[in-house]
């Protein structure tokens, strides 16, 4: 790079966004992630022993997925090449695979190849990369927003370990906006900006774990708060509100975070689509985890609606698949149909009865051995010890149904499951009753 490319770099930098100048260089500066690239884990041991392994970075924008690929690139001996993957295709591939064996036969070098939005490659892309993975030439770091298990091909993730990305903390987001408020060369220190706490804290809340995000709300409120005849610029919640255009909710982590999601759960048990979707838009607008969001539908489609609708599980449980593979801002509609079909479902409580009732039986009554026809006959001798003696199989009756003792001595007569008659556990007691188990 000649003296002219050189200054017109630093040009560009120093006008580039913030989010980019504030980019971390080194793994210490590098904020969140601690499971990832903490000190002591596989991951940071081999990036500082400048051995790492084919690898994929997945999880939100923002999470650090680029700039820890970049920190690698800073770190390694190994020459380093950048390919988006929305703008490259298996000509680009080709030519980083030639200049790798150039470099292996010349220089006995190795080369990491990073590959940004790597979803975006399609199979025979995907493909044209795994030969050159597989026998070593190429280091493969593979960055993507999406859930790798739908969009990798299957021999390429077997070849690579994965990586997940979580949403940043507040704290770690308050960490880095603090740097970026203090760095005069890199970021915003020449301003003398002064934040309240709470203006800060409504930053990071606002951002939703994503450091992009953050440091772009930061620099347009510092930006646009008016200095004061001293030269400050002091910047209120009020003045973080303008320039993010997003109010203030109250919703604390330790507080408010419970009680709104129990008067969600609350709702749909109380069979209240209008309470349901309010609840869960209070949620999102504060910027709870929809993930956290998620898991509590999916409990509660198996406490609270059971049998009375079985696919309320089956639709709760596709609503959290699909929104770790798509992400907000999309997945609330995703949210707002499961808590709805929850919501309007029969209920019933049954199930979670049932199978407390049967825990607290184990737990508190005699545990007698495995009646003899019920024990298993996969092994050896089994029939010499009597095992299996006397069992009938269902499929030899009419209907596949024969009455015989499936509970220990001490247990005969028990009832665990009560289906409620609600919903399909109406035909389920029929069936119950008609067996009389």
């Amino acid at each position: 790079m000649n003296l002219f490319e050189q200054a017109m770099e630093k040009k560009i930098v120093k006008t580039a966004p913030l989010a980019l100048r504030m980019r971390p260089q080194t793994l210490d500066e590098f904020a969140g992630q601690a499971g990832v690239v903490g000190g002591g884990t596989l991951l940071r041991k081999s990036i500082e022993a400048d051995n790492l392994q084919s690898v994929i970075f997945f999880g939100p924008p923002g999470t650090g997925k680029t700039t820890l690929a970049r920190i690698i690139a800073g770190m390694t001996k190994s020459r380093f090449e950048t390919i988006n993957a929305v703008m490259a295709g298996v000509a680009d591939i080709r030519r980083v695979v030639e200049e790798a064996r150039g470099s292996r036969s010349l220089y006995d070098e190795k080369t990491i190849l990073f590959i940004d939005e790597i979803h975006r490659f399609n199979k025979a892309q995907q493909d044209a990369l795994l030969p050159f993975v597989e026998n070593g030439l190429i280091t493969l770091i593979g960055s993507t927003t999406e859930n790798p298990m739908f969009t990798i091909n299957r021999p390429l993730l077997s070849r690579s370990q994965l990586y997940r990305f979580e949403l940043l903390s507040r704290e770690a987001l308050l960490k880095i906006l603090l740097r970026a408020l203090g760095d005069e060369e890199k970021g915003l220190g020449s301003f003398q900006s002064e934040f309240s706490p709470e203006a800060l804290e409504h930053l990071a809340d606002v951002a939703n774990g994503d450091a992009r995000a953050a440091l772009n709300a930061l620099e347009l409120a510092v930006l646009t708060a008016p200095p004061d005849a001293a030269g400050k610029r002091l910047i209120s919640l009020t003045v973080v509100e303008e320039a993010v255009q997003k109010r203030v909710l109250k919703y604390d982590r330790a507080d408010e975070h419970y009680d709104v999601i129990s008067a969600f759960i609350k709702s749909m048990r109380g069979s209240d689509p209008h309470a349901a979707l309010y609840w869960l838009a209070r949620m999102l607008y504060a910027g709870e985890d929809p993930a956290f969001i998620s898991r509590r539908i999916m409990i509660h489609a198996a406490e609270d609606v059971g049998l009375a609708d079985p696919q309320a599980l089956v639709v709760a449980a596709a609503a959290a698949q699909a929104v770790e593979r798509i992400g907000m801002p999309e997945a609330r509609i995703i949210l707002a149909e499961a808590a709805l079909y929850i919501a309007v479902a029969p209920k019933s409580n049954a199930v979670i009865r049932g199978i407390d009732a049967a825990m607290s039986a184990v737990e508190k009554e005699r545990t007698e051995p495995v009646p003899p026809h019920l024990r298993g006959t996969g092994y050896k001798g089994a029939a010499e010890l009597g095992a299996g003696r006397g069992y009938k199989y269902p499929h030899d009756y009419p209907d596949a149904f024969i009455k015989q003792a499936y509970l220990p001595d001490n247990m005969a007569g028990k009832t665990f499951y009560d289906p409620s008659g609600r919903g399909f556990e109406a035909e389920i007691k029929r069936k119950i009753d008609k067996k009389t188990f």
